[in-house]
C-alpha cells in the first residue's frame, strides 16, 4: 500500500481552455467523464439494510442518464445509525451481494459508483418523511438507546441520547471502516463519509450538540477528532488508489454553531489524512434553525473551502439549470457539482445539459435515435 503522503491533493489543472461542467476529472485513479454527480438521496426503500429492485432502477437510470457519478443514498455502518427503518444499510456482509449487481451495472454505463456511509445518531429511528418523519418508538418498529456525543435531544419531540463514551465512538469507527470493505467487496470506487445534516459526526463537530468535556469536546481539535478517526480508519483499508470523499455542513446558520471558517480548517486538516473532495452542504443541526435558501446559496461555501483550503470540492444545493452548473465548475468555485431533487425530476439531465452546452453528451447508443442533431 502507497504511503497517504506520497499522495500531493492539488488542484486539477487543464491547459488551455478552462474545465467546464462536461470536462473529464480526475481524482486518484478514478476518472468521472464530466463534473455531474448524483448526489445521496435517501430512498426508504429497503428491508432490514438491503437494497432492491427499487435501487437498481434509481441508481441505474441516472447512470444511463449521463451522471459521471452516481452515490448511493447514506448506507448505515450500524442498525442503530439509520435514519429510519427503511433506510439503506451496510453493517453485514448480506448486504453485498445486491450493491454489487447496481455498481456492476453503473459502471457497465459508463459512470462511477460510490456509496455514502453515516450513522445518524441523535436523529435515528424516524418515521419516513411521507409519514412524518416523527421519532419512532420500539413498539411502532424503532429501536434504543440512540446514541450521541452529549446527552441532548435533537428537540423536544425526539428522545434523550446515550452519550457515547469512549468505547462507544471506537465501535462506530470500526462500523466505518468495515463498512469501507464492504463497499470495496460490493465495487464502490468512491466512498463519501456523511459528516453534515445533524446526523452523529457532524453533532461531535458542532458545539450547538457536542458538550463534552473529555478529548472529543470542547476545542476545535477535539470536536474534529471523531471524524479524524473514521478517515484515518477508512484509508486503511480504502485502497489509495480510490477517492475519499467527506460530506460537510459548512455552516450551521446558528450563533455560535460551526462556521465557514471552520469548514476551511478541517478541510487543511483532512487532506493530509486522505480526503480528496469536500462536499459543502448545511445546516440542519437543529431543528428550529431557518435559513434563505435559493438558487444556488450553498455555492459560495463550496468556492471559499476550495480556494482558502486547497482541497477540491463539491457544490450542490438548488442547481438545477445546465448553464447554472457550468458556471459554477468555469468558474472556479467547486470541481464537481452534485444533483439531487433535479435528478430526481429528470434522469436525464445531463443529457440534456449536454445539448443545451452545444457538448458531447454520454448518450447510450440504445437512445442515440433521440439524440438532437
Amino acid at each position: 500500500m502507497q504511503c497517504i503522503k506520497c499522495y500531493k491533493r492539488r488542484m486539477p489543472t487543464h491547459a488551455g481552455e478552462p474545465a467546464h461542467l462536461f470536462t473529464p476529472l480526475e481524482i486518484r485513479d478514478v476518472r468521472l467523464r464530466n463534473r455531474i454527480g448524483v448526489s445521496p438521496m435517501c430512498e426508504y426503500s429497503s428491508t432490514d439494510g438491503y437494497a432492491n429492485d427499487w435501487h437498481f432502477v434509481h441508481l441505474g437510470s441516472r447512470a444511463v442518464g449521463g451522471a459521471a457519478m452516481v452515490m448511493t443514498e447514506a448506507a448505515a455502518v450500524l442498525p442503530e445509525g439509520r435514519i429510519s427503518p427503511q433506510d439503506l444499510g451496510i453493517w453485514e456482509d448480506g448486504h453485498i451481494a445486491m450493491l454489487a449487481r447496481i455498481f456492476r451495472f453503473i459502471e457497465e454505463h459508463g459512470a462511477v459508483p460510490g456509496i455514502q456511509l453515516a450513522h445518524a445518531g441523535r436523529k435515528a429511528s424516524t418515521e419516513v418523511p411521507w409519514k412524518g418523519l416523527k421519532p419512532l418508538s420500539e413498539s411502532e418498529g424503532g429501536w434504543r438507546p440512540i446514541f450521541a456525543p452529549s446527552p441532548v435531544p435533537f428537540s423536544e419531540t425526539y428522545p434523550m441520547p446515550e452519550m457515547l463514551d469512549q468505547r462507544g465512538i471506537a465501535q462506530v469507527v470500526e462500523a466505518f471502516a468495515n463498512a469501507a470493505r464492504r463497499a470495496l467487496d460490493a465495487g464502490a470506487k468512491i466512498i463519501e463519509i456523511h459528516s453534515a445534516h445533524g446526523y452523529l459526526l457532524h453533532e461531535f463537530l458542532s458545539p450547538l450538540s457536542n458538550f463534552r468535556t473529555d478529548c472529543y469536546g470542547g476545542s476545535f481539535e477535539n470536536r474534529t477528532r471523531a471524524l479524524c478517526e473514521v478517515v484515518q480508519a477508512l484509508r486503511l483499508v480504502w485502497p489509495q488508489s480510490l477517492p475519499l470523499f467527506v460530506r460537510i455542513s459548512a455552516t450551521d446558520w446558528a450563533e455560535g454553531g460551526w462556521t465557514p471558517d471552520d469548514s476551511v480548517r478541517l478541510a487543511t486538516e483532512l487532506g493530509p489524512l486522505g480526503v480528496d473532495l469536500i462536499d459543502c452542504s448545511s445546516a440542519a443541526i437543529l431543528p428550529t434553525i431557518r435559513i434563505q435558501a435559493g438558487p444556488g446559496f450553498q455555492v459560495p461555501f463550496a468556492e471559499k473551502v476550495r480556494s482558502e483550503s486547497g482541497v477540491m470540492t463539491a457544490a450542490v444545493g438548488m442547481i438545477t439549470a445546465p448553464a447554472q452548473a457550468d458556471h459554477v465548475v468555469r468558474t472556479g468555485q467547486a470541481d464537481l457539482v452534485l444533483l439531487a431533487r433535479e435528478l430526481l425530476r429528470d434522469p436525464y439531465w445531463p443529457l440534456r445539459a449536454a445539448d443545451e452546452l452545444k457538448q458531447d453528451g454520454p448518450w447510450p447508443k440504445q437512445y442515440l435515435r433521440a439524440k438532437r442533431a
